[in-house]
């Protein structure tokens, strides 16, 4: 069978697998651990270690050797999907400070590894979920079912293991979990932390007996019963979130007190973390307008203010800060001259043309990914240490970076590079096994229109310099970029290109990278500024690539992108001819609560908001082609967005397709739905514009 494009990229889980990721590195900087499939077809990941000074690879724990075939339990699904994790095998671990020690699960069973003899044990049958191994490397807590439990890895087998730390007898309580906003619009994945000696965890209390429940069926199944997910929808109850500190040792082992501060007025606890400068807990208004940092004494289970940070919009939480280093320092982000900045004990310390992205905070250093004002299509890496910054990468790249005891891992990605480049700055080269596309990335990058909007135009490989269809395929929306300098970012676009379109991606107002004003500028109105920007490229189109007919354009998008996909083809038919919008939010009252009250507010203080960036009422204005995409086992924007819009449709007699997909979540993962997606679509394009098959 020959092989294509849309096959090629499902199997490989849009290239990444084969690829170092989730990298953490000793204290010493010594090692480097790293999960990492057998290839770029392999979706099975274990776990490898790297010795710095050789630049030795070793592989101390391979999934497909150890694993028993058992399952995970619905907690740990529930996590990875919240992580868009989507490959199997070992697929998260934690690891003790000096990297000697880890713990992760695999196939429902917990194992301890011992990485400098690659010795692994199986501790415990799950299921369990978020094993976190205590800093001597001796114990593992997790969760199991509702309760908080600790492991002992250094007792006799067949002796019994397991303690629960802390349990509730009402099934609405879970210990030691992050709800469902923490994880999806927080980063916060965890809920529990151990303290720097083991002595004890600072654990979450989730209380979700006032959340609403959303029922998740199949209907493809139906003698199966809908599962139960608690959903904060806009507007109404979250869960009640507290945080106890739980004794570990001695005859207090389980002992539970819970940390006081003020939940009424700050009820999100966004970040927390224990290291040598103490117990941090981040907590934030409702309307996220005020953040405060709380320094919490273990003793006494008190808090104190350390620093209090206001917007009047909204303050962006970045992940990394705040932490308290082992000297007492505390590093945030907060807006400073129109940019993020990294800020310690108060002070800037970064420039405003720097517009931080994300914070590592390692010994009283600072690794600082962020966003230069000179290419907002690059992110990279600097290091603070001693009141200096230094700049780790140049040029036209990505980057993301992961540091300790002076060793930092970076990642870049360019334009001219067929995969990542990973490896220890000044050092080795982590093995990078993806696989390359079957087509050839040639974005070309512009600023475009008065803003300067970044815009990535792509051409078929083979164009005979005729006039072609142009198809924009943005997402568009807060907290993600798509014009970047990453090739393998644009293959996807690259093969539409290649069927016979101009395939622009701009990234408008809202978007991360460009400053205070610039992300505000989606406050109380998701609707127009984005729309607006995809018109203002549209605009430019003719001067930027002559081959462009406009009169025939289409967008497609997933997501916030197939928000924005739907709203262009509603709001600005003369202008788009054709939309295909995957899994959109189309009633942003249907939508959660951190994400969508952020932007536009409460609901019943801000109705007109939530009006004007809905896409309901704009129903009778269709009068182009539209396919509707949506996975029925979606938990993240719920399959009723689509139906409700359909709905809505069909009541105003406008013409239009949906296509429901049974078993898919958010994140499409599976193998033949990801490929023949890609193929539905294009199909649908080439019909809705009449574009023939090239």
């Amino acid at each position: 069978m020959t092989d294509t494009f849309p096959r090629q990229h499902a199997r490989t889980q849009r290239f990444s697998l084969g690829e170092p990721r989730t990298i953490a590195v000793s204290s010493d900087g010594s090692t480097v651990l790293f999960l990492r499939s057998a290839g770029g077809e392999d979706p099975v990941t274990s776990l490898w270690r790297l010795d710095v000074a050789t630049g030795n690879e070793t592989c101390v724990a391979d999934a497909t050797a150890l694993s028993t075939g058992g399952g995970d339990s619905p907690a740990e699904r529930a996590r990875r999907e919240r992580a868009r994790e989507a490959a199997r095998g070992i697929v998260g671990y934690s690891c003790t400070a000096d990297a000697s020690v880890a713990a992760f699960l695999l196939a429902g069973t917990l194992y301890r590894c011992d990485t400098s003899s690659a010795t692994c044990i199986p501790l415990a049958d799950g299921p369990f979920a978020d094993p976190q191994v205590s800093p001597d490397g001796r114990m593992v807590a997790a969760v199991r079912g509702q309760a908080l439990v600790l492991i002992d890895g250094s007792v006799a087998d067949g002796a019994e293991r397991v303690t629960v730390l802390a349990d509730d007898p009402s099934p609405d309580v879970a210990w030691g979990l992050a709800e469902f906003v923490a994880a999806e619009e927080m980063g916060r994945q965890r809920g529990f932390w151990w303290s720097p000696d083991g002595s004890a965890i600072a654990a979450c209390r989730v209380d979700e007996s006032g959340v609403a429940r959303a029922w998740v069926a199949d209907p493809a199944s139906p003698t199966t019963a809908p599962s139960v997910h608690r959903y904060p929808f806009a507007g109404t109850a979250n869960a009640e979130v507290e945080m106890h500190l739980i004794d570990v040792a001695g005859a207090s082992r389980g002992a539970a007190r819970r940390i006081d501060w003020d939940r009424s007025a700050l009820p999100y606890l966004a970040r927390a973390s224990w290291g040598r400068g103490g117990l941090v807990a981040t907590v934030q208004s409702r309307d996220q307008r005020r953040t405060v940092v709380l320094r919490v004494d273990p003793v006494r289970a008190t808090s104190t203010v350390l620093a209090t940070i206001d917007d009047p919009h909204w303050v962006e939480l970045v992940p990394g800060v705040p932490a308290l280093d082992g000297d007492g320092r505390l590093f945030t982000c907060e807006e400073r001259g129109g940019a993020r900045a990294l800020v310690v004990d108060g002070a800037a310390v970064t420039p405003p043309s720097l517009h931080v992205r994300h914070v590592t905070v390692v010994d009283g250093v600072a690794v600082v990914v962020a966003t230069p004002d000179d290419d907002p299509c690059a992110t990279h890496a600097w290091r603070w240490r001693d009141g200096r910054l230094e700049q780790l990468t140049s040029g036209a790249c990505t980057t993301s970076a992961a540091a300790g005891g002076g060793t930092v891992v970076v990642r870049t990605t360019s334009l001219g590079a067929a995969k990542a480049d990973v490896r220890v700055a000044g050092g080795p080269v982590l093995a990078n096994l993806a696989a390359e596309p079957l087509v050839d990335p040639r974005p070309v990058l512009h600023r475009t229109g008065p803003r300067g909007i970044a815009t990535a135009i792509l051409l078929p490989s083979q164009h005979d310099g005729g006039p072609l269809p142009v198809l924009f395929d943005p997402y568009g929306g807060p907290h993600a970029q798509r014009a970047v300098h990453s090739r393998t970012a644009f293959a996807t676009s690259q093969w539409f290109a290649d069927q016979g379109f101009v395939v622009v991606v701009a990234d408008g107002r809202g978007t991360p990278g460009r400053g205070t004003e610039w992300e505000r500028a989606v406050a109380g109105d998701l609707a127009g500024p984005v729309l607006e920007d995809q018109l203002a490229v549209l605009d430019e189109l003719p001067r930027l690539c002559p081959f462009a007919d406009t009169s025939r354009t289409a967008i497609r998008g997933w997501s916030f992108g197939g928000y924005l996909a739907a709203l262009a083809v509603l709001r600005a038919p003369d202008r788009f001819h054709a939309a295909v919008a995957g899994a959109p939010v189309t009633d942003w009252s249907l939508y959660d609560t951190h994400y969508t009250e952020r932007y536009l507010g409460d609901p019943a203080a801000s109705p007109s908001a939530y009006r004007s960036s809905s896409l309901l009422d704009d129903a009778a204005s269709l009068r182009r082609p539209l396919l509707l995409i949506h996975g029925l086992a979606d938990d993240n924007v719920l399959v009723a967005h689509t139906v409700r819009l359909s709905s809505a449709l069909l009541a105003a007699g406008a013409p239009h397709e949906t296509l429901l997909l049974s078993g898919v979540t958010h994140m499409t993962p599976q193998e033949t739905v990801a490929e023949n997606l890609l193929v539905h679509q294009l199909a649908f394009l080439r019909r809705s514009l009449g574009v023939s098959a090239r």
